[in-house]
Formats: structure tokens, sequence, C-alpha cells
């Protein structure tokens, strides 16, 4: 993947969180109900992700990625070396006003697809008992938490979501979908859980290899 540029502005795409697409992934309707916003000073994290502006081409790919036209899209966060994205970052509040706390959003389905056969081995219960085992794996996840809260609040303050970031974090682990596509947007080294995955499925894909 190359260097992308920083978006300068909004580009307002049409994308509405799609439960077929990802599993898990925490719509505005489906947070955890033993959430609890864990504290955080975005000022004080450093943003790690830089997206580029979507073109209208890319605006096509996304709607042939997710079968339907996306919303709330703000950039793309990660591509594939053929161009094609990867990972779109999405506004925190969608055009309906509904909140939206995942920022990063994977929406190759070639990576969704590899991601989604080891969700279904049950690696995730795995991953969040060694939270409590592995003090620098959990560390890692509270930071890249952090990293996430950041990276969604530089876009808008939303309250109803505040401290709430995606996949489980900071003490759990729900989506890897979620987590991979915070590791592909930020790089190596900011998401720990993220980085695993993709070292697990490098086999079957990995964002240097184009399988499009």
């Amino acid at each position: 993947m190359g260097s992308p540029a920083r978006a300068t502005e909004r580009t307002d795409v049409p994308a509405r969180p799609d439960p077929t697409t990802h599993r898990d992934v925490p719509g505005p309707s489906a947070l955890p109900a033993d959430a609890s916003p864990a504290p955080v000073t975005p000022e004080a994290v450093v943003t790690t992700a830089v997206t580029e502006p979507v073109s209208a081409r890319d605006v096509e790919v996304l709607t042939e990625q997710l079968g339907r036209p996306p919303r709330g899209v703000v950039g793309v966060a990660a591509r594939c070396v053929c161009g094609r994205p990867l990972v779109v970052r999405t506004a925190p509040r969608l055009d309906d006003g509904t909140p939206f706390p995942t920022t990063y959003y994977l929406t190759s389905p070639q990576a969704v697809a590899a991601v989604s056969a080891v969700e279904a081995s049950g690696v995730m219960k795995e991953l969040t008992a060694r939270l409590a085992e592995d003090e620098e794996l959990a560390a890692g996840h509270r930071r890249a938490h952090e990293a996430y809260l950041a990276d969604r609040e530089a876009l808008g303050h939303v309250p109803e979501i505040a401290g709430i970031s995606a996949g489980g974090m900071p003490h759990r682990v729900k989506c890897l979908h979620v987590l991979v596509a915070h590791a592909l947007a930020a790089g190596p080294g900011v998401n720990p859980v993220g980085d695993e995955v993709l070292a697990t499925i490098a086999d079957r894909w990995r964002p240097d290899r184009c399988t499009c």
C-alpha cells in the first residue's frame, strides 16, 4: 500500500452499516449493554490513520463491494495494491442523524471472507480471555481503543457514542472485521489484535497481494 494523502474535506457519500457484510459490527442500536465509556483525552492521543478523498470511481467500487450505495464515507483509509478501497473511514453521525461508532469499515469482500473464517473458529473468546492474562496485549488493546476514539473525534463529537469505540475495545474482542480495518488503516503496531489476525490470514489474503 502506498502512503495516501490526508483528505482535506469531507466527501459526503451515501453507507449504512450492513450486518450481512460484517458479523457483529456494532451499529448505533447494537452497543453492548454492559459497555461503559472508557475515559480518554482525545487531544492527548496521536491520530494514527491518514485517509484519501473519495473519488467517483471509489464510490462505484464501494457500491459493488457492499452491494449497496455507501453512506457516510469521508475517506478511503486503506487500498489494495491495485488501487481499490479496502477500508473506508466513516462519519460518526450518518446523514439521517444516526450515531455510527464504526469509524473504519472493511469493504473488500475477499478480506471480509478471510476474517469471517477466523471469526467462525471461535477465536474471539480466546482473544478476550488472553486480554485478562497477557498484560502487553491488554495494554496494546487499550491504546488501540484510545487511538480509535481520537480518530473518530477528529471527525466530530457525537455524545451518544462518546468513549465507546468498536470491536469490543478496550476490554473484549467482539468483531475482528473492525480490528482488522483499524490495523489496515493505521498501520502495523497500532491495533495488536488486528495485526495478529492479519498475520493469521496472510496465506489466504493480504493487502500487498491483489485478490480483487
